[in-house]
């Protein structure tokens, strides 16, 4: 039984980097339900790295700092395909070239740089896909599990997710004046991805997110991935402008006993 329903869907899948990205297992997912992929990655240089990996689904390229690129990549894909049932938003990008600094020493540039890769695109490529959104498409995005979080590691990104979430609910605000397109997010909690392993200090921080799920094991990148199938499945009819945590408990469980006997331990106490 095809219980998502994928099957014979065509979606267009943002932001594969490698093997261990979420868009990659989402790729995967959707291959095994038989729906059709259509991929869109930032460089030439990219392309040319996954495009065996990929077949038989093509490849495009269009880097979303560029508005032109956007609209090319929207005409292109109204032109080949007459209907397009999903996107997958998969893109985030900030420049920690001067390592972590301080929120408050946060560069305009770097911050209105991240804010336009990894928010305002998901907009412009809503709105270059429009024209070929079938009517009950679904729109999904990748963001964090919790944005209020004071997460040092992270830098200025948790403020862009943040702008990120409250995008999602506009957009579902606004399309749905026209149409019965969704548009969700997923917030994953910490992963083990090629991205994130460019963040300074981020295994220390991944580390202790693996000790405070409830199970006391990470969280799988292919667990996001299928809870992105979900949402753009007809399953998740019901759900719009949401974001969905997937974290395996690690938000609820800070206080763990474990945890907080191994912090008493190093510090000393008795």
């Amino acid at each position: 039984m095809d219980f998502l329903g994928l099957a014979g869907k065509r979606i267009v899948v943002t932001g594969v980097a490698n093997k261990k990205s979420v868009a990659w297992f989402v790729h995967k997912g959707l291959r095994e339900a038989g729906a059709e992929v259509i991929h869109v990655v930032r460089s030439e240089e990219r392309r040319a790295q996954l495009a065996k990996a990929l077949e038989p689904s093509p490849v495009h390229v269009c880097d979303v700092e560029h508005q032109d690129q956007i609209e090319a990549l929207g005409a292109r894909l109204r032109e080949d395909h007459a209907t397009i049932d999903g996107l997958v938003h998969s893109i985030a990008f900030a420049n920690y070239a001067r390592g972590v600094r301080p929120f408050d020493e946060t560069a305009r540039a770097d911050f209105l740089q991240a804010l336009d890769i990894s928010c305002f695109s998901l907009v412009a490529l809503t709105n270059a896909l429009k024209p070929a959104l079938a009517p009950r498409a679904s729109i999904v995005s990748i963001s964090i599990s919790d944005t209020r979080l004071a997460t040092e590691s992270y830098g200025y990104m948790a403020p862009v997710k943040a702008a990120l979430d409250s995008t999602i609910v506009f957009l579902a605000k606004s399309l749905s004046a026209t149409s019965s397109v969704r548009v969700n997010a997923v917030k994953a909690g910490p992963l083990k991805t090629s991205a994130s392993a460019g963040i300074p200090g981020y295994l220390d921080n991944y580390l202790f997110a693996e000790a405070a799920t409830f199970r006391h094991a990470a969280l799988t990148t292919e667990e996001v991935a299928n809870a992105a199938l979900f949402l753009l499945s007809e399953r998740s009819s019901g759900i719009n402008g949401q974001g969905l945590v997937v974290d395996a408990g690690m938000g609820f469980n800070f206080f763990d006993r474990e945890i907080v006997r191994r912090f008493n331990r190093a510090d000393g106490a008795t």
